[in-house]
């Protein structure tokens, strides 16, 4: 099956970059003369993408001549030798992409886990007895598109348990990853909605509402998130929030910010809220923040939620909690589909979750991470930055903010930080437009940071961020 990475993407509409892979594999030979290719739904739900997209990808490709379709059979590699394109022009597809970022001593934006943080031997040991003693049949059949269900079992009883919502196992849908779950929401909603996303907030996401053939605006936030003055004049249908900690300014939405989004949402029939529970796991100060979906009373939030930041980046299962009126809807309109996760992994975590490895490892991490900030800050307070610093919304997720006092700009920063071999970034990198944005903010994510850089690692952003406003003075 052809699987493409999205991380360089760039600007290009999703159909375009798919468009120019598949193009230089056929040029490069990797893909042969009269080789078939993946059929547009597979190919579309391997990738996580709209079958729009992988159609539009095909349809100039076979304009072009590189491949040719046959009734009922599919799409087929053209034979270059016998056409007039001449490959030897083409530049290689490494060359085309963006290059690689430069190898970083520390790297406070890339998410990532240490290694031997992450339970392998349980984890290996629970696979072993999973492929053991469960049912042969179960481990190798084609799973329901909502998941395995002694999964969406264990799913259930951890979020009564650890976040206090009462919900049933068949409400609950598993996929591989929270962007493939986010174009599984388009497919049922629709994509004549306008969707709203928060300003600033994560930018991949209006890349993947966009490549999805639907709308999006951007609602700018206050101290308490997303303004409903603003969500109400955009005649948006669809609101989607990380209301427990936002990303990247880390706000806690109030309760009462919360009731006036519901009271919007409950307005209109085809009005949705997707609560995207970020970094939920890791408050490190108080008791976890309850999510809307708790109070919501008129079936209007679709929850969403991902085992990557808990366990590792790589561990590519997600999971989204339906109101019960659109869980009938779902499989009548989406059950066609396969589970995307396998389903050696899914028993495996179900294990993992109700045998209680998942919470040992939770609180475990949360004491990992918690001595990792606190680390942070002490180096912090100790070096040549503090004076012209201040830390906020350090008491949760896996990531502060620490607001430099000085009219350099922002690039300005990144670029002295990045010549000292220290990757950040800032709060005006993730607004939709230049206007109103927050500047001097840097984000300080700490998640894959080894414990042994820290010293060297603060000691070398501090040196080059103070040259750089002694020498703005």
């Amino acid at each position: 099956m052809l699987t493409y990475s999205f991380e360089n993407i760039g600007s290009e509409s999703m159909y375009e970059y798919i468009y120019k892979c598949i193009k230089m594999d056929i040029l490069q030979k990797k893909l042969k003369p009269d080789e078939k290719l993946p059929s547009k739904r597979v190919f579309a739900k391997n990738l996580g993408v709209s079958i729009i997209t992988i159609e539009n990808a095909y349809a100039q490709l076979a304009a072009e001549g590189y491949i040719y379709s046959l009734p009922k059979r599919g799409y087929f590699v053209s034979n270059l030798k016998k056409q007039t394109i001449h490959p030897a022009k083409e530049k290689p597809l490494a060359d085309q992409r963006p290059k690689n970022e430069p190898a970083y001593y520390a790297d406070f934006v890339r998410n990532s886990v240490a290694p031997d943080t992450f339970p392998f031997s349980v984890w290996t040991r629970l696979l072993r007895e999973v492929t053991a003693t469960e049912n042969e049949l179960s481990l190798l059949s084609d799973t329901s598109v909502g998941g395995v269900l002694k999964l969406r079992q264990a799913i259930a009883e951890h979020l009564y348990q650890f976040r206090g919502m009462s919900v049933d196992p068949e409400q609950i849908i598993v996929g591989a990853g929270t962007q493939y779950l986010y174009s599984v929401i388009i497919q049922l909603l629709g994509r004549n909605h306008l969707y709203a996303v928060e300003n600033p907030g994560y930018t991949r996401l209006t890349k993947i509402y966009e490549s999805n053939d639907v709308k999006c605006c951007h609602i700018p936030m206050d101290d308490s998130g997303v303004m409903a003055d603003f969500l109400k004049s955009s005649e948006a249908d669809i609101l989607h929030i990380t209301p427990s900690h936002h990303f990247p300014t880390g706000i806690v939405m109030p309760v009462s910010r919360r009731y006036e989004l519901l009271s919007w949402a409950a307005k209109q029939s085809e009005r949705y809220i997707i609560e995207d529970d970020y970094d939920c796991e890791f408050r490190l100060f108080g008791k976890p923040i309850p999510t809307l979906l708790s109070i919501d009373v008129m079936e209007k939030v679709i929850y969403i939620n991902t085992f990557a930041k808990s366990l590792a980046p790589t561990f590519r299962i997600s999971y989204m909690v339906l109101p019960k009126h659109l869980v009938g809807r779902f499989y009548q309109k989406l059950g066609f589909y396969s589970c995307t996760v396998s389903s050696f992994e899914q028993f495996t975590l179900a294990r993992f979750i109700a045998e209680g490895y998942f919470e040992k490892h939770i609180n475990r991490m949360r004491t990992y991470y918690r001595k990792q900030r606190d680390t942070i800050l002490m180096a912090i307070r100790e070096s040549s930055l503090n004076p012209y610093v201040t830390i906020l919304e350090e008491d949760s997720g896996l990531h502060f903010l620490m607001k430099v006092n000085t009219d350099v700009a922002d690039a300005k920063l990144i670029s002295a930080a990045k010549s000292a071999g220290i990757r950040i970034s800032c709060v005006s990198n993730y607004y939709h437009d230049e206007q109103a944005c927050e500047t001097h903010m840097i984000i300080i994510n700490y998640s894959g940071l080894e414990p042994e850089k820290v010293e060297t690692a603060i000691e070398r952003l501090s040196k080059c961020i103070v040259d750089v406003i002694l020498q703005g003075k």
